[in-house]
């Protein structure tokens, strides 16, 4: 149960991930769908190590709040969570009619590669069968 879990949350971010590298393929680029994905996968990265180590979370889209408990387990996390506490305003940002413009593209590149250090770091902090 637990590795199904914890799988499920890594699962999904994997999937948010591959979600805004297509929409980097759009004519123009879908910047602000990118940026949300890009959030969403850091958040679901972070629950997902959580899951493992069976800390429960309440439901919140904080990278800063999410990640201070990851931090908890594992302060080797810290670098790769303060950079990526920011990545928490695009869970909203740029989400709704009448909200400022998209992000220009080099601020989604980044937004996006952080997303997958974050990624890659819980990954690499993970038994391989979570994987």
């Amino acid at each position: 149960m637990l590795v199904a879990e914890a799988q499920g949350w890594l699962r999904k971010a994997s999937e948010d991930l591959r979600a805004a590298d297509f929409e980097t393929q759009a004519e123009p680029p879908l910047a602000a769908d990118i940026v949300f994905h890009a959030q969403q996968a850091a958040e679901k990265s972070l629950k997902g190590f959580l899951t493992w180590h069976r800390q429960t979370f309440r439901k919140t889209h904080s990278i800063e709040e999410i990640g201070e408990q990851c931090l908890a387990i594992d302060d080797s996390l810290r670098p790769i969570i303060d950079r990526a506490a920011p990545l928490t305003e695009y869970a909203w940002r740029f989400r709704y009619p009448g909200d400022s413009n998209a992000p220009p593209l080099e601020e989604t590149r980044k937004a996006l590669a952080l997303a997958r250090e974050v990624y890659e770091a819980v990954l690499s902090r993970l038994p391989p069968d979570l994987r």
